[in-house]
């Protein structure tokens, strides 16, 4: 599909020269644009044209294109120049004014400048299928370094999950036999459970009830701090108080919040 889109491009960038009679940047870009937001629709990225951008100054910027995930993240962007200019004196003059340096393409409709995180990976002729879609390949497997690392925690807790879970069952089970205060609280929230939920409901229920709560609360406030993974009710509250006693009569719980995978370190 890469160079099928390749091959279109330098077939509507040679349209446009020759029925436009010019090779001047606001006419030509439309192809590459064209390329860029066809590719970026095969992988979910939107592209916005003349994207608006905020230099660390507070001063305004607009790159001529930006990819966005879904959730309006910037993924890469995109500056076309005229061939005429100095290409690198531009993309020198576009950096000293606060354009982004983490992933980002330079075209001048004759060759394509890669740029990621402000070290140039790569450049190469338009016309040189095969290396363009090496640059365009690698322009698209960029990951920020925040999703970078949020896809190797998931794979790690994926890894530590049997060990986590073993862990939290034993602190669950110890607290049960020998804290009065814990006990009392579990009983409790378990009397609330069979009256809101099911009257069938067990301790074993409890206990796999605190784990996945534990679990997915942890996640999810570390996703997205200063929100409420669920709605306030009395059953909900029940739940948070006794895993706070949990983590009052475990330390190492404690000291090891919003970090379960370190729960059996």
């Amino acid at each position: 599909m890469s160079q099928l889109l390749i091959n279109k491009y330098l077939s509507e960038l040679a349209n446009l020269k020759k029925v436009g009679g010019t090779h001047r940047e606001s006419v030509v870009r439309e192809a590459f644009k064209d390329l860029l937001k066809a590719w970026g629709r095969s992988l979910d990225l939107t592209f916005i044209p003349e994207y608006e951008l905020e230099t660390k100054t507070k001063e305004r910027r607009y790159v001529d294109g930006a990819l966005l995930h879904s959730l309006r993240v910037p993924f890469g962007y995109w500056e076309a120049k005229d061939e005429k200019d100095d290409l690198d004196a531009e993309i020198a003059h576009k950096f000293k004014h606060g354009y982004p340096k983490t992933n980002i393409l330079f075209d001048d409709s004759t060759q394509v400048v890669l740029i990621q995180h402000g070290e140039e990976v790569m450049r190469c002729g338009v016309d040189d299928v095969t290396q363009l879609e090496k640059l365009l390949k690698l322009f698209f497997a960029y990951e920020r370094p925040e999703i970078e690392a949020f896809r190797k925690a998931v794979e790690q807790f994926k890894i530590d999950l049997p060990a986590v879970l073993e862990s939290l069952r034993e602190m669950i089970e110890q607290s049960l036999k020998g804290q009065s205060a814990f006990h009392k609280a579990a009983g409790e929230f378990l009397k609330h459970a069979q009256e809101a939920i099911n009257p069938s409901l067990t301790e074993a229920d409890v206990r796999e009830m605190l784990i996945q709560h534990i679990l997915t609360g942890e996640v999810f406030a570390a996703v997205f701090p200063g929100t409420k993974e669920t709605r306030e009710n009395n059953l909900t509250n029940y739940l948070r108080c006794v895993v706070k006693l949990l983590c009052i009569l475990h330390p190492l719980y404690g000291r090891s919040n919003h970090d379960t995978i370190r729960l059996h370190h």
